[in-house]
């Protein structure tokens, strides 16, 4: 734990690029479900899911290859951890790219706020935490306000159940994830981290597609213009701040501007699709980040009397 005492003195640092920096991460993490539902009608989404990350993947090789700094011996020595974490982000992206068929961007982004509740759940049953009152009362609200978008008429196909457990499911699984990294790869170098992290993760893929015999080759330059958008942006800039941030910033300010991400998606679902959530998916969605708000300022405030 002593990491993590350091950690929250390096904001003071670089205090002046605080917002750049988070207002960037805001826009980029928003796109997440955009670039899914924007790749919907060319690609099956776990063939998407693989070219996209591809380009990303040999994006960062490309730099790290140019600063001569792969380190194969890592990937050695950690193989079972990346290939579990490969897996997982695997899982998790051909799933929340399949959410976006029965359920819009915007609504997908609010319900994708439970991975906080799912972290929180890791750490009681994984590191035996305890909850604090307001830790269990926001949980509850956030699952309550999930409860209000899934039971909801309506939806481009009627099925905007099936979408609210795609999105719960690749939450699942990329909190699981995050929680493996939080607890055995911190030490890792962060640039081979990230580079062997991608390349597990587009092997799996690659299995998925082929498996699901969906496995095609994209036709015209306007897909590939969205691949290289999608992962040039959903991935190596934003998962590049977003592992920057999470190691520099406190985490519990850094989980509530986030919570503003659906915000954004919301409003480029509304310029690119012209679609909008429904009432009821907005007061759910408003009661799962009302809960997640909730749940980070008490876990904040309980690690301050920790203190």
């Amino acid at each position: 734990m002593t990491h993590l005492a350091s950690d929250t003195t390096k904001p003071n640092k670089s205090l002046n690029n605080v917002p750049l920096i988070l207002i960037v991460l805001l826009l980029v993490d928003s796109l997440h479900f955009v670039f899914a539902r924007l790749l919907l009608p060319y690609l099956p989404p776990t063939t998407s899911s693989f070219y996209y990350m591809t380009v990303a993947t040999m994006q960062i090789f490309a730099y790290a290859a140019v600063r001569r700094q792969i380190r194969w011996q890592i990937f050695r020595e950690n193989a079972r951890f990346f290939l579990i974490i490969g897996f997982l982000i695997a899982a998790a992206t051909a799933v929340s790219f399949a959410s976006v068929a029965y359920i819009d961007p915007g609504t997908a982004s609010l319900v994708a706020r439970m991975n906080t509740i799912f972290a929180l759940g890791f750490g009681l049953f994984w590191l035996k935490e305890r909850l604090s009152p307001g830790e269990k009362m926001g949980a509850v609200v956030a699952i309550i306000g999930v409860f209000i978008i899934s039971f909801q008429p309506g939806g481009a196909e009627g099925h905007v159940w099936l979408g609210t457990v795609l999105v719960l499911t690749a939450n699942f699984t990329y909190a699981l994830h995050a929680a493996i990294v939080k607890r055995y790869g911190e030490e890792i170098e962060f640039l081979n981290f990230f580079l062997f992290r991608m390349m597990t993760s587009i092997f799996f893929l690659l299995i998925f597609a082929v498996g699901r015999s969906e496995m095609v080759w994209p036709t015209g330059w306007n897909v590939w213009w969205i691949l290289l958008l999608a992962g040039t942006i959903n991935v190596t800039l934003s998962r590049s701040l977003y592992y920057i941030v999470l190691r520099r910033f406190q985490l519990s300010i850094f989980t509530i501007l986030l919570t503003l991400s659906p915000v954004v998606t919301i409003l480029w679902s509304l310029a690119l699709f012209g679609v909008w959530p429904s009432p009821q998916g907005l007061l759910g969605g408003t009661a799962v980040i009302l809960g997640v708000i909730l749940v980070t300022i008490s876990k904040r405030n309980g690690t301050v009397r920790t203190e």
